[in-house]
């Protein structure tokens, strides 16, 4: 069986003591490729060195997280911009909204998540979309943007049904992390209701850890839970989850 973890931060100072080992639990784990969303100017050499060293496993995207837009919001554009005409990347992440943390920025985190948008319409590339305490927004937005150019992934999808088959309506996939193995998320009851083709797999280690590791640090091979959990609320096998999700990651980042 082979997975794709579709969202990891694996070029953050968590896994610096361990990282290789890390790859290499993953590996042994059935996970056949992981994809890194950046960050912000600052992640760059880290996440780029990591997919250089490991360039059949480490798939790069490149954009501005929603927390890392501030005054210099537009120089960070440029910069995300800049990158984009220099090397391969294989999707425009992580983008969107978040407004958990502060709200300070709303306007330029709207602002971002627009300009991002228009970024993955003129190279091709999927978006993959943080939206925390934000739907509204983000649906907003999406609802004057979207055509037939854009699709992408909703990230650790928390939201209910109504908006997880908006999402589906557009073309997009639901990614699905350790949340659907916590007892009180809610989740599970809207991945039942939920196409498994319209599903993909991700971590977003190192944050996030699934049952039976929540609290601990997340890392790629725990994707196994992740799917086991699918396959057991699917009532269908193991392999079954591996081979749509992987499938469908395979198809929405063109691997």
């Amino acid at each position: 069986m082979q997975f794709i973890d579709t969202h990891t931060h694996l070029f953050l100072p968590e896994f610096d003591s361990d990282r290789d080992q890390v790859i290499l639990n993953a590996q042994e784990n059935g996970i056949e490729k992981v994809l890194l969303p950046n960050v912000d100017r600052t992640t760059i050499e880290h996440l780029l060195d990591l997919v250089d060293k490991y360039p059949d496993f480490c798939f790069p995207m490149m954009g501005l997280h929603p927390t890392s837009v501030q005054e210099n919001y537009k120089e960070e554009l440029a910069n995300v911009e800049s990158w984009l005409d220099r090397r391969k990347f294989y999707a425009i992440g992580e983008i969107g909204i978040d407004l958990y943390w502060d709200k300070t920025f709303k306007t330029q985190q709207e602002e971002a998540f627009r300009y991002q948008l228009d970024l993955a319409k003129k190279y091709n590339l999927p978006v993959v979309i943080h939206a925390r305490e934000s739907f509204d927004e983000i649906f907003r937005i999406l609802d004057e943007v979207i055509d037939e150019k854009l699709n992408g992934v909703f990230h650790a999808f928390t939201g209910n049904e109504s908006q997880a088959g908006r999402i589906i309506e557009w073309g997009f996939k639901i990614g699905i992390g350790g949340i659907v193995t916590f007892k009180n998320s809610g989740l599970d009851k809207v991945v039942y209701n939920i196409n498994i083709n319209n599903i993909v797999l991700e971590t977003d280690s190192p944050y996030l850890a699934p049952v039976p590791k929540r609290g601990k640090r997340n890392e790629s091979s725990y994707i196994m839970y992740i799917a086991q959990k699918i396959a057991e609320i699917k009532n269908i096998s193991l392999k079954e989850v591996a081979q749509i999700t992987t499938n469908n990651a395979k198809q929405l980042f063109r691997l």
